[in-house]
């Protein structure tokens, strides 16, 4: 692989941990609002995203990088006051996941373009099944803003230390 390619690779593989950081914690207030009949589905979907996560750091490490870390808090694109707001909250983490691993198939190749697309499927997959439908192409219409409207940005490290990235 070419330098440039390895650095975009990097950025893509950096840009998938800190969207599974910021699963991780979505998935927190989704488990805290979510029906009984649902907790199921919402603990599956946490250790998945940690599962992933952890794989990711090490996986950054393995390249001499240093990871890059969880923030304290993510702001939430809406308020989550009850479990049908936390059941929309679970579909936005996973078009949001899925957006950043349609990033991740696309900066690389071999073992690890196989692994970015298992995580995208994964992640399109409980998003229909949060959602009750699913989108054409997931992860690209996320990426175009062009799905319901509501995907907004991608997760992205804080840019000031008061700032705090979107969940």
């Amino acid at each position: 692989m070419k330098r440039a390619d390895e650095q975009q690779a990097l950025r893509a593989l950096q840009a998938a941990l800190a969207a599974e950081h910021a699963a991780v914690y979505g998935y927190g207030v989704v488990g805290g609002r979510i029906t009984e009949a649902r907790r199921t589905e919402v603990r599956a979907a946490y250790d998945a995203h940690r599962a992933r996560r952890d794989a990711l750091a090490r996986e950054v490490r393995g390249l001499g990088t240093e990871p890059v870390a969880a923030s304290a808090a993510y702001a939430l694109p809406f308020a989550v006051p009850d479990s049908p707001t936390a059941v929309r909250l679970a579909a936005e983490l996973e078009d949001r996941v899925a957006g950043v691993y349609s990033d991740l198939v696309r900066a690389t190749t071999g073992a690890r373009r196989r692994e970015a697309a298992g995580a995208l499927r994964e992640a399109a997959v409980r998003a229909v099944r949060w959602r009750g439908g699913s989108v054409a192409f997931p992860g690209l219409a996320e990426r175009t803003g062009t799905d319901t409207g509501e995907a907004g940005p991608s997760v992205s490290p804080p840019v000031s230390g008061t700032a705090r990235p979107t969940v």
